[in-house]
């Protein structure tokens, strides 16, 4: 059995230690009031047995409260009081280190929590060190300093999360969707040197990746880029290749026809083409920012964002391509074909590519066989859209089809017509559902009063992440403000307006529905007996943010957060503050967001509908899966589940797959086991936990991991059930 101690490095649990604290404590009392040696081991062997049922990895704070309940309960109050005292006097001496040791321990690799913060960071890596250094420092000024007391107790606490603490002392935005058509059409300026208009596809390919790098490095989320801001480019290319070959046949003093030309070039093109996305494939994947990992990115193919026939065509081939090679793969360091966790695809379903027969159908069959393979692309339904996302005036049915941002956020802007391109977020608190439940002790008004409370908490510190942007001079990320991805603001000029009516988002996250749910009603939000109820919360949370907005004219909205590591540590202080609650809190997550739990039994199509709805109340952005087995033998069933995306739901993926064992060679799925209370990556076929000879892909709340989880995520990793 493991435990965690303050620095976040992970140990073997040691009894004596437990005993030797009690016996320190016992001498420091009258003899008659002390404890016996056969006490002193009860309270030892207790303490141990509550550590064994926790249910997770506990830390030394925990144990020590556990040693005081015992003490207590033994009526051996004197004793009890020296050891709080004690225990007291130690955490004064240790204040003033905390940050210094936590960042001595992730560079020497052993802080086990920051190490599996993140799946997409290698905390091995000095970039990412760096980068999680400056993260502790940033924590500790922001939590000492910059927010106020009940913020950071309930964010301790785990009543709510007050998200990326660890950039909050720097002027810094979530994430943003790419106005790259502005930047590649106008030109824009990256290091203070002027890029002028491309003069071919595979220089905007070139552009668009050092774009990329840059906006990467200037906030701490997501970003989404379109690729039919890439298409014009393509017939830029297929003139200039053109000028080209004619130029060749007239040298060689060659005659050619016109259907032999137009062969040449359009093979040509191909070709360019073929390398300017693989120039984004492989760039994204290979770039590292300044925050230690690839860049976040949602590449969006949507066939009819194309503005005449011509471009469709162009934007095709591009979309052809990049599923071509994605289904490809990447080579790892042995030159074996993996999965790469970015760039995040996202491919519309529309009715030109929807049945067999339309024009695209065959971008789709491309798409399903990419998605049986490496888990991309995504899905947007543009009937869904168009029926959820409306713009002022727009009819159901009628509305807007476009791309969330790079952490699913979505939300429209208009002042006067829509606007997508050059959006951003400026940031996210999250509610943890279930504790305003356990906190109501199942009485449902007493459950709307917590909800209430909680929900202004959540309020006040969205407000903190709106004023800390305020005042942000443009010249602070000059790509973002002044160079056209997300702006063209005036050297000096602040971003204020930016803030406001409704050109950014700010979010209200929620975790854990299913669990508040179960506990109030004790059934499954998915039983029609507890559906009413749960739809009723997500009501709430909408209710509040549009007061929210109306009053300030500030762009809330209702955010199913892709918690990563936050599942594990809102299931640890659920269990601190409420012990184990079966169904409850007697596991190391919570659920994310509205989903249906990770264990129910329910078929991918039900799934899909019931979770529908929850999704339309989640305006701010979510994500639904169904999680499948192999179907790469077995495309029609993956098709069958895009048109039923198509028909029902606004945005989904499929959940498969993808591993490797450096080994053995073994490419099926590496198994989660127990070894020593503690769950491990394990190839079936040779035996190899050795993390470093393995490559694991996981979908973890809608993006790909590649960099392994924490226990709590692991866990529910290894609870997921098929529904297919």
């Amino acid at each position: 059995m493991k435990i965690i101690k303050r620095n976040g490095s992970e140990v073997s649990f040691d009894l004596s230690k437990i005993e030797n604290a009690i016996k320190a404590a016992n001498r420091e009392v009258p003899e008659d009031e002390r404890l016996g040696e056969r006490e002193i081991k009860f309270a030892s062997l207790n303490v141990e047995d509550k550590c064994k049922a926790a249910g997770h990895t506990v830390t030394v704070e925990e144990i020590q409260d556990m040693v005081e309940d015992q003490l207590m309960a033994l009526d051996r109050f004197s004793v009890a009081r020296k050891y709080i005292i004690y225990r007291y006097e130690q955490n004064k001496k240790r204040h003033k280190n905390t940050t210094d040791d936590k960042i001595l321990a992730l560079i020497e690799c052993v802080n086990e929590e920051v190490k599996q913060e993140n799946s997409n960071k290698n905390p091995t890596v000095v970039s990412v060190q760096r980068d999680y250094m400056a993260g502790e420092v940033s924590k500790d000024l922001t939590m000492r300093s910059l927010l106020p007391a009940d913020v950071v107790d309930a964010h301790e606490k785990g009543i709510i999360h007050f998200h990326d603490a660890d950039y909050f002392a720097q002027h810094m935005h979530n994430c943003d969707l790419v106005n790259l058509e502005d930047m590649l059409q106008n030109g824009t300026v990256i290091s203070g040197t002027l890029i002028e208009k491309p003069h071919s596809f595979s220089t905007a390919c070139n552009i668009a990746t050092q774009i990329i790098a840059q906006v990467a490095s200037t906030q701490y989320g997501g970003q989404s880029i379109s690729l039919t801001h890439l298409a014009p480019f393509v017939d830029v290319s297929r003139k200039k290749i053109r000028r080209s070959v004619y130029s060749e046949m007239e040298t060689i003093g060659f005659s050619a026809t016109k259907e032999q030309i137009d062969t040449m070039v359009e093979k040509r093109l191909r070709e360019e083409v073929a390398r300017g996305v693989q120039t984004i494939q492989y760039q994204v994947v290979t770039l590292m920012t300044t925050n230690g990992q690839a860049p976040f990115i949602t590449v969006f193919m949507y066939l009819n964002e194309a503005r005449n026939a011509q471009e469709k065509a162009d934007l095709a081939l591009i979309i052809e391509e990049m599923l071509k090679q994605r289904h490809q793969g990447v080579k790892n360091e042995k030159g074996v074909w993996i999965t790469p966790a970015f760039p995040k695809l996202i491919y519309v379903l529309e009715p030109d590519n929807l049945t067999e027969g339309t024009p695209y159908f065959y971008l789709t069959k491309l798409a399903a066989k990419c998605t049986a393979k490496r888990m991309v692309p995504d899905y947007i339904s543009e009937k869904k859209m168009f029926e959820y996302k409306l713009s002022k005036g727009e009819t159901e049915g009628n509305g807007d089809c476009y791309t969330c941002m790079g952490c699913r956020s979505f939300k429209n802007y208009d002042p006067s017509k829509p606007k997508y391109y050059g959006r951003f977020n400026q940031g996210v608190v999250t509610i943890n559902l279930p504790d305003v439940a356990l906190s109501s002790s199942g009485d449902m008004k007493r459950f709307w009063e917590i909800f209430d409370e909680r929900l202004d908490l959540c309020h006040r510190a969205l407000r903190c992440r709106h004023e800390r942007l305020k005042g942000t001079v443009s010249d602070a990320a000059p790509i973002l403000w002044q160079y056209g991805a997300l702006a063209r603001l005036d050297k000096g000029e602040t971003i204020d307006k930016l803030l406001y009516g409704g050109y950014s988002t700010i979010s209200l996250g929620y975790a854990g529905l299913y669990e508040c749910v179960k506990y109030m009603t004790g059934h499954s939000h998915t039983d029609p007996k507890a559906t009413e109820f749960a739809l009723s919360v997500m009501q709430h949370m909408n209710d509040k943010c549009t007061e929210w907005k109306l009053a300030e004219d500030i762009d809330y909205s209702v955010y199913g957060t892709p918690i990563e590591s936050v599942t594990y540590k809102f299931a640890k202080c659920l269990q601190r503050r409420f012990g184990i609650v079966p169904g409850i809190t007697d596991k190391g997550y919570i659920t994310n967001s509205y989903h249906v739990h990770v264990t129910e039994e329910i078929d991918a199509f039900t799934k899909l509908s019931f979770e529908s709805a929850f999704q339309r109340l989640s305006p701010g952005g979510a994500i639904s899966y169904v999680e499948v087995p192999n179907m790469q033998d077995n495309l029609e069933a993956v098709i069958s589940v895009m048109q039923f995306i198509y028909d029902h739901i606004m945005y989904a993926e499929l959940n498969t797959k993808s591993d490797y064992c450096q080994c053995c060679g073994y490419d099926g799925e590496i198994q989660i086991v127990e070894d020593d209370g503690k769950l491990v990556w394990e190839c079936p076929n040779c035996g190899n936990r050795d993390q470093s000879k393995m490559n694991v892909a996981r979908r973890t709340c809608g993006y790909i991991g590649t960099q392994y989880w924490n226990q709590g995520r692991t866990q529910e990793i290894k609870d997921r059930v098929l529904h297919l």
